[in-house]
């Protein structure tokens, strides 16, 4: 087994690519690594710069996630709606934010 193949991609992001009827992946498991990659990465980055709208310029936490998401839904992005949902649900995660 390669070292790529040993990272567990939690069932929240595989939910985003299976086909609803089937619990099927409808994209190829290398693709769904590579864009869960993506994702958790940018969660991480992206928390100094959450801590920092909410503490320093007094966004509410809610806020801060909302705008977080409605940058990362925009086609420009790369990202589809459900990865920007899940980016910005990891993000709170991360935050300790309900």
């Amino acid at each position: 087994m390669s070292d790529e193949n040993q990272i567990l991609i939690p069932e929240s992001f595989l939910d985003l690519h299976r086909d609803r009827s089937r619990t099927r992946l409808r994209t190829p498991v290398a693709q769904v690594r590579e864009r869960y990659e993506l994702c958790e990465d940018l969660s991480q980055q992206l928390v100094a710069q959450a801590q920092h709208i909410h503490f320093d310029l007094g966004v509410s936490e809610d806020e801060v996630l909302v705008r977080i998401e409605q940058g990362l839904a925009q086609p420009e992005s790369d990202f589809s709606e459900d990865e920007a949902r899940w980016v910005t649900r990891r993000l709170a995660e991360l935050l300790m934010w309900d």
